[in-house]
């Protein structure tokens, strides 16, 4: 599975396909059209973190400009009514750190004008991300109500352990990856060492 690419970005499509070359090989990616901005532009590289979406019939490839921004996208796959497309047009209006705030204050009125975001939609987001997202936040220190939202440890390495498996990384994964930050983890802010153990398991 692929999870991350860093290259030339040679082609960019309305619809925010792009074609990444890397060393050669051209990889098709889909990028949400409202982030497109935040890509680096040819000749300089951009890296893309991705999201691997296996269906019967192909592979597709969804490709975000900041980390935070693909566990965004992971994260709304679990609501039951939202698909790969409308996850996409939610982060390509509301990156990860607005989508957390909009949901730790149940900011309805974000999610308008967003193709495909019903009413219902909106409910179901609010109500199932409602424990989930605010890690998000925290990694791009959001808004105070979002930290609110989730209280950390008195140990931070425990919260990070415990947030990873929150957000669906096995026990094993979570602590692997704390364990890799812990060596360097005096003096940090929790935030930051969430931030390091994401990019370890990325």
């Amino acid at each position: 599975m692929i999870g991350r690419l860093t290259g030339i970005v040679i082609e960019r499509g309305l619809d925010g396909a792009c074609i990444v070359d890397v060393n050669g090989v051209g990889y098709e990616v889909l990028v949400p059209v409202g982030a497109l901005g935040r890509v680096a532009e040819a000749p300089n590289p951009a890296t893309l973190f991705i999201h691997t979406h296996a269906r019967e019939d192909a592979l597709v490839l969804f490709g975000f400009a900041s980390l935070e921004d693909r566990v965004a996208f992971r994260a709304l796959l679990s609501v039951s009514t939202i698909g790969p497309k409308t996850a996409l047009a939610i982060i390509g209006s509301l990156d990860a750190q607005t989508l957390a705030r909009a949901i730790a204050l149940s900011d309805r009125t974000a999610f308008k004008g967003i193709p495909g975001v019903a009413k219902k939609t909106i409910e179901r987001v609010l109500l199932d991300l409602k424990d989930k997202l605010p890690v998000v936040a925290l990694t791009n220190g959001a808004a105070a109500a979002a930290r609110k939202a989730v209280k950390p440890a008195d140990d931070p390495l425990v919260f990070v352990a415990n947030t990873l498996i929150s957000m669906g990384y096995k026990p094993g994964e979570a602590d692997r990856a704390v364990a890799a930050v812990s060596e360097n983890a005096e003096g940090k802010a929790v935030e930051t060492l969430l931030r390091e153990a994401l990019a370890m398991l990325s």
